[in-house]
């Protein structure tokens, strides 16, 4: 499997495994672990912490067992210079959904948390783009299998540049 192939997909990682990846300083938005590219990722844990400041942002951390991965998810769509060039009916959508994901997200909930990997001051998070609670209690442990599958056939798998094969005569 090509490194690149994974830059747009929500990798699924344990905490512990989140909390090992590395950034790229020559790219902001992308991230390492044991070479492969990274950008978004997802979690399913316990939320054990929240913080709200209204109509800006919720801060949140989700401990999976192995770890706390903080989240951030942002509520200023409708007032950020990031979202003036958008379609407005569009931008509202998003911030309903945004809203909607905030109230859900309590404490002691079992949450799945997708979103873009960021750095801020230094510490990595998810920036997230979408929450669901989950309400099998053994969601968890499935993603915890899901994690461990997926690092043993994907994401730990060697790179090997087909440039770098020597054929043996």
């Amino acid at each position: 499997m090509d490194a690149l192939q994974l830059v747009n997909t929500h990798v699924k990682l344990l905490a512990f495994d989140f909390l090992s990846v590395q950034s790229i300083p020559q790219e902001p938005t992308i991230f390492s672990r044991k070479g492969r590219r990274l950008s978004r990722a997802e979690t399913v844990g316990i939320v054990v912490s929240r913080d709200l400041k209204a109509n800006r942002f919720m801060k949140f951390d989700i401990d999976d067992g192995t770890g706390c991965i903080p989240c951030i998810l942002w509520l200023n769509h409708e007032s950020s210079r990031y979202f003036s060039r958008r379609c407005p009916s569009n931008v509202r959508l998003i911030a309903q959904m945004a809203a909607d994901f905030a109230s859900q997200v309590q404490l002691g909930v079992i949450a799945r948390v997708r979103g873009k990997m960021s750095s801020y001051r230094g510490n990595l998070q998810i920036t997230v783009s979408d929450v669901v609670i989950e309400r099998d209690p053994n969601s968890q442990i499935l993603h915890w299998l899901d994690c461990l599958r997926l690092a043993r056939n994907c994401y730990d798998k060697v790179l090997v540049d087909p440039h770098q094969i020597v054929q043996n005569d």
